[in-house]
């Protein structure tokens, strides 16, 4: 099960890097929220349009840590990013917390929490 999951957050972050909405939007809870580093919240149609305004140049993640629970699985790590959002060039290192969950039609992404590392 573990390894599904290590799975499932490596094709997620891949189709973040790609932009691959057809993908995030296999990938994520119809529920699904996002937490930012400042407190906005996403929900699943704002999160694949972000893709209008943002671009990834790059996109890793590491130290990547799985806990499950039966049909629930939390993934934590951290996560370096390189991208152009609205013409603007960022670089962020970010602490992410994840929640998946097993539903009739297999994992999904229900939410994600980002914190700002110092350094980033």
């Amino acid at each position: 099960m573990t390894s599904d999951i290590h799975r499932l957050h490596r094709a997620f972050d891949d189709a973040e890097l790609r932009a691959d909405t057809g993908t995030l939007n296999a990938l994520l809870a119809d529920d699904f929220r996002s937490i930012g580093e400042r407190g906005h919240v996403l929900d699943k149609a704002q999160w694949t349009g972000k893709f209008a305004d943002l671009a990834y140049l790059s996109l890793e993640s590491d130290e990547v840590d799985v806990s499950h629970y039966g049909h629930a699985a939390v993934v934590r790590c951290v996560q370096r990013s390189r991208s152009v959002w609205r013409g603007q060039e960022m670089a962020l290192t970010v602490r992410a917390g994840q929640t998946w969950v097993e539903l009739p039609g297999g994992w999904r992404l229900a939410g994600v929490q980002f914190s700002t590392l110092d350094g980033g």
